[in-house]
């Protein structure tokens, strides 16, 4: 059963809103593509959309049963928007929820755990997509990608940890399923890649793959949120640095078969997604 009403994605132009918002187009899905500057979006309606202005909300749910939320970017308290807008949602016709968090914050936990904790109490369909560490942190723009073009080097301060890198796509393929799907998950998906690596393996990949020396360099907690408080405020800072020190911990060191399970095909790779998105630049 096709979906009735468009699909609000919010994020459209990043990096899994994108990929959700090609999915949906690609099943002939009516898609309002939500960004700041309402930035056209091939197969979508763009629209304009600010968390933190109200006034941007109303268009942008107009018409609207399902939404994909992504949330503020850098924000240590996403709740304080999420959950007004969530509840305008529900109030406008908004039946299905599908919530991008991280395997690293449970619900009722720090920042977008909060919206996670309330939000199956909002909507009666919903899910909250937990994916691991997304691969794509070391292409592009990304701090990780930056350093390792600059320096050759990986910083982190994980020690030994492992984590499931996971494919963005993937993370989208999910998101596709349980936007479109005629049950909706309802439940909280944990997403890996099928391998839990250590940053020492992810380098030794990336040195294959691209033909560049590419080392881990091991910084301490307090290092590592000092580096992060120059590019970003310290509290965020601090939060992602304790996402390391947990990672060191062994609190990532899992996989799930989430995406085999509710898209019928295997999570790709770290090798595969270097070898498709870093040798051609290397």
């Amino acid at each position: 059963m096709r979906p009735t009403g468009a699909t609000l994605v919010i994020g459209a132009t990043g990096t899994t809103g994108s990929r959700v918002t090609a999915g949906l187009a690609a099943r002939g899905i009516p898609v309002r593509a939500a960004s700041r500057k309402a930035t056209p979006v091939e197969g979508a309606q763009a629209v304009r959309f600010d968390w933190n202005e109200d006034a941007t909300w109303g268009d942008a749910l107009a018409g609207v049963g399902r939404v994909y939320l992504v949330p503020p970017i850098g924000s240590s308290d996403p709740a304080a928007v999420m959950l007004p807008f969530l509840r305008t949602a529900r109030e406008g016709g908004v039946r299905r929820a599908v919530l991008l968090s991280s395997s690293a914050i449970p619900a009722g936990g720090p920042a977008v755990g909060q919206v996670h904790a309330e939000l199956p109490g909002l909507f009666e369909e919903w899910a909250v997509l937990r994916p691991s560490w997304f691969m794509q942190n070391f292409a592009g723009h990304t701090p990780h990608a930056r350093s390792i073009r600059d320096e050759g080097a990986i910083r982190t301060a994980s020690g030994q940890g492992r984590v499931g890198f996971i494919d963005a796509a993937d993370i989208a393929a999910v998101a596709v399923r349980a936007l479109t799907d005629e049950k909706a998950p309802n439940a909280d998906l944990i997403l890996t890649g099928p391998q839990a690596l250590s940053y020492d393996e992810v380098a030794a990949i990336l040195t294959e793959v691209t033909g560049r020396p590419v080392a881990h360099r091991h910084l301490t907690f307090e290092e590592l949120r000092d580096r992060w408080a120059a590019e970003i405020p310290l509290e965020f800072a601090t939060m992602l640095a304790a996402m390391d020190r947990a990672i060191a911990e062994g609190a990532e060191a899992r996989t799930s078969d989430s995406v085999q399970r509710l898209t019928g095909r295997a999570p790709g790779t770290l090798r595969a997604f270097a070898e498709r998105e870093l040798r051609r630049s290397s």
